[in-house]
C-alpha cells in the first residue's frame, strides 16, 4: 500500500434514529462498540438524511448530491448514478479496492455503480435457500414495513446481521494487500420487521423503555397535520398501538441495534488482529431514522427528528486529526458530506465535471467549512434547518410546523400554533420558498407555499395504498419496501 494512504470503512445501518447510542445519552440501550467508536472518534451530533427514505438516501451517499440536485427523492426505479463519479468509482480509480457487503438497495438491484465487487442481501437469501438445514429467514411472516415486533427463528450465527459482518471479515482477510481498501458494511436493521434473534429479545425483556413522545400539536393522530401522517397510514398504522405494544416495539428495535453493535465487535476485533484498526478511518451512520411512535407516527420520509436526524461518527485513522478524537461537532452535517470526506481522506479528486453538494466533515470539525442552513427535500415533504430552528412543510394539505430544537429536541412544542417566533417562521418559510422556486417546484405559486395535493384520507390509504412490505420466505428481497 502506498505511503500515506490508509483504509476506509463505511458502516451504515438502516432506519436508525439519532438517539440510539448509550454514550450519546440513551441509558436504555446497550451499544458498547458504538460507544467505543464515539468515545474515540468525532461525534457529529446534528446530521440529517437529505431525503429520509432508503434508496434516495443511499443515492446521496454514493453521489455526494442532495436528492433535489440528483432528482432522486423517493424509491423510484433506475438509480441515477454514474460509476465514474460515484464514491466507489472515484476511489477505485485512485487505486482503492472497493467492496460492498450487505444492503445496497440500488436499482437495478445488482448494479455495481463503481464497486469492484458486491455481496448483497439477495446473496444471503440464496445461500440460506441452498442450505435449508440452517433455518429459514423471514419465517415469521412479518412484512418489511410492519412495526409489530417478532422474533427471528434463526440462531445468531445464521442471521442476516451476522452474515454481513462475516462477509466483511472475509473481505479484509482475503483482500489485495497491495492496495488500500474502501469497504461499505451495510446492515439491513433495525429496519422492520423488528425481529432480533431470541437472545437479544431476552436482553430487553425487563427493560422499562420510555413511551413515545407527544407534543402540544400531536395529542392524537387527528391533531397532527394529516400530510405528515401519510407514511404512517401507508406503512404501519402505529397510532393504533396501545402502550404495551409501543414499548414492545421499542424493545425489539433496540434489540436489533444491539445485535448489530455486538456483531461489530467481531469486525473491529479482526481489524485489530490484522493490524488494520489504527490504519483505517471508520465512519458510522444510517440512511434515515424511525419515528417509532413519536407523535403517533411511524417509519420515515418526513422531516421530524425521529425520521430525519441520524447518528454520525467519524473515527480517523491514526495520524489523521488525532487531537479531535473524543470530540463532538455540532455543525449541521448531512449524508451528502460522506463522499467529499472519503475522497479527501484518500487524497483523490472529485472529477472536474461533477458538482457535489457535500462538505468535508473533517473541515467542518476544524471550523474551515460551515453549512449555514440545511434543506431537506423529499417527494411530499420539505424542511429547512437554520441554527436552533427547524421549519417543515408538507405539500399534502399544506401542513407546516416550526420547532426550537435547542430548547425542544423532541419537538413537543410547536411554535406557529403558539403564536411565537413569527419572525423566525417568516424567515425560514421565505428561505424554503426561495429554495423551491429555484427548482420551479409546483408548491410555490405567486411567491407563496401551497399544497399540491389534498391531505390524505386515512381510510382511503388503508383501502387502496397501504403497503406492509409483504415478503414470503420463498422470495425475500431488499427492494420491495
Amino acid at each position: 500500500m502506498p505511503d500515506g494512504q490508509h483504509h476506509l470503512l463505511l458502516i451504515t445501518t438502516d432506519q436508525q434514529r439519532w438517539d440510539t447510542i448509550h454514550a450519546a445519552g440513551n441509558p436504555h440501550i446497550r451499544t458498547p462498540h458504538l460507544n467505543w467508536l464515539l468515545d474515540s472518534g468525532i461525534h457529529f451530533s446534528r446530521c440529517y438524511s437529505d431525503a429520509p427514505i432508503c434508496m434516495a438516501a443511499r443515492c446521496t451517499i454514493m453521489t455526494g448530491r442532495h436528492g433535489y440536485t440528483n432528482q432522486y427523492m423517493g424509491n423510484q426505479p433506475n438509480t441515477p448514478m454514474d460509476a465514474r463519479t460515484s464514491l466507489p468509482g472515484i476511489l477505485a480509480r485512485h487505486g482503492y479496492q472497493t467492496r460492498a457487503e450487505g444492503k445496497m438497495h440500488f436499482s437495478p438491484n445488482r448494479g455495481h455503480f463503481g464497486f469492484e465487487h458486491m455481496e448483497i442481501l439477495d446473496d444471503y437469501y440464496r445461500y440460506m435457500k441452498q442450505h435449508p438445514h440452517l433455518g429459514v429467514p423471514t419465517d415469521h411472516g412479518l412484512g418489511q414495513n410492519e412495526m409489530e415486533p417478532g422474533a427471528n427463528a434463526l440462531p445468531e450465527s445464521h442471521s442476516l446481521t451476522h452474515w454481513i459482518v462475516d462477509r466483511s471479515v472475509n473481505f479484509i482477510e482475503t483482500r489485495d494487500t497491495s492496495r488500500p481498501f474502501f469497504l461499505w458494511t451495510s446492515f439491513s436493521k433495525p429496519h422492520p420487521p423488528f425481529d432480533p434473534c431470541p437472545n437479544y429479545w431476552q436482553m430487553y425483556e425487563h427493560v422499562d423503555v420510555p413511551l413515545p413522545v407527544y407534543g402540544d400539536w400531536s395529542k392524537t393522530i387527528e391533531d397532527v397535520p394529516q400530510g405528515f401522517a401519510q407514511p404512517t397510514y401507508v406503512l404501519n398504522n402505529v397510532h393504533r398501538f396501545d402502550e404495551a405494544l409501543l414499548k414492545a416495539c421499542k424493545r425489539a428495535y433496540y434489540a436489533c441495534i444491539t445485535q448489530i453493535d455486538y456483531n461489530l465487535g467481531i469486525l473491529f476485533a479482526r481489524l485489530r488482529e490484522l493490524g488494520l484498526l489504527e490504519r483505517t478511518t471508520i465512519v458510522f451512520t444510517s440512511d434515515h431514522g424511525e419515528l417509532l411512535g413519536d407523535h403517533h407516527l411511524g417509519a420515515k420520509s418526513i422531516y421530524l427528528e425521529g425520521s430525519a436526524h441520524v447518528p454520525l461518527i467519524v473515527r480517523p485513522a491514526k495520524g489523521v486529526l488525532d487531537a479531535a478524537r473524543g470530540s463532538r461537532c455540532d455543525e449541521l452535517a448531512c449524508l451528502a458530506d460522506l463522499l467529499p470526506t472519503f475522497v479527501n481522506l484518500a487524497g483523490a479528486k472529485i472529477p472536474a465535471d461533477r458538482a457535489i453538494d457535500g462538505l468535508d466533515l473533517l473541515a467542518l470539525q476544524r471550523g474551515e467549512a460551515r453549512r449555514e442552513r440545511f434543506f431537506g427535500q423529499g417527494k411530499d415533504h420539505h424542511a429547512v434547518v437554520e441554527g436552533r430552528y427547524k421549519y417543515t412543510f408538507t405539500t399534502l394539505g399544506g401542513g407546516e410546523l416550526l420547532f426550537d430544537l435547542e430548547a425542544d429536541p423532541y419537538e413537543r412544542r410547536e411554535l406557529i400554533r403558539a403564536g411565537k417566533h413569527a419572525e423566525v417562521h417568516a424567515r425560514l418559510k421565505g428561505c424554503l420558498v426561495e429554495h423551491l422556486a429555484a427548482q420551479n417546484h409546483p408548491a410555490v405559486k405567486d411567491g407563496k407555499l401551497s399544497a399540491t395535493d389534498p391531505a390524505p384520507s386515512a381510510a382511503e390509504i388503508r383501502a387502496r395504498h397501504s403497503w406492509p412490505g409483504f415478503h414470503s420466505r420463498e422470495q425475500p428481497s431488499e427492494v420491495l419496501h
